[in-house]
């Protein structure tokens, strides 16, 4: 595959599950990643499985000065970037009236803020015809229990999306959405549920989804490829649901 043949891509929170599977797909595809996470030893270890001269570097999307540090090491070593996506989130679910501000802030501060400042800071170096992509979920718009917080703070990247797409039209970047269900990756293992709960929830949520099982992190690398490539040149300010028809029911 050639799709993203000579295009630099950066991913966030690229070291594990949505980011690893769409670095290793966009890599496959010819692009040179760049990948950001919060751990040194994550990082490494993805970087050497993508491979392809990838690029990891270390930091938090919550913290500004990354970005900024980012959009530097990019321009320095690449002079420009093609596709930006904005994978890095946090998931803390749990009813609202327990709902702590620490946790509160701490999510708004990584799905939102992380996002709108990583995209803003990253302007100056995204190339004409630019791809931007956001990963939401459908929790924005179908409510779940528990998902209060983690739900608004995604329905407000999904407003930016929106905006941006018009805001950047002379400038010839897409930027779209990925709102995805269920999806069989680490960060449920980070819900910290024990190993009953766990397989309790797994099963409640294939059940909920009338493909009848949770998403795979390479079928949502697939529909990132498609957006950040030019096979969909003609899709800007979209929100392509990947849960398997779970906001039908």
């Amino acid at each position: 595959m050639t799709q993203l043949q000579g295009k630099v891509a950066l991913i966030t929170g690229g070291n594990s599950g949505i980011g690893l599977a769409s670095a290793l797909a966009f890599a496959q595809a010819g692009a040179q990643i760049v990948i950001l996470g919060r751990r040194q030893d994550a990082v490494d270890a993805a970087v050497r499985a993508i491979g392809h001269d990838a690029l990891g570097i270390t930091g938090d999307v919550a913290d500004l000065d990354t970005h900024d540090r980012v959009a530097a090491d990019v321009r320095q070593r690449f002079g420009g970037l093609d596709i930006y996506l904005a994978n890095a989130g946090v998931a803390i679910l749990e009813p609202s009236a327990q709902v702590s501000v620490e946790h509160f802030d701490r999510q708004f501060a990584t799905n939102t803020r992380g996002v709108f400042f990583g995209v803003t800071k990253a302007l100056p170096v995204l190339n004409e015809g630019a791809s931007i992509i956001l990963v939401s979920s459908i929790a924005s718009a179908k409510v779940l229990e528990g998902h209060a917080v983690y739900a608004a703070s995604k329905a407000a990247i999904e407003a930016m999306a929106r905006s941006w797409a018009l805001e950047l039209k002379a400038r010839r970047i897409r930027v779209n959405v990925i709102s995805p269900g269920p999806v069989d990756t680490p960060i449920l293992e980070k819900l910290g549920l024990p190993a009953d709960q766990r397989a309790g929830l797994d099963d409640a949520m294939a059940a909920a989804i009338p493909l009848g099982r949770m998403g795979r992190p390479d079928e949502l690398a697939r529909a990132a490829l498609y957006l950040a490539s030019d096979e969909s040149s003609f899709v800007t300010g979209a929100n392509l649901r990947l849960d398997g028809g779970m906001a039908l029911t």
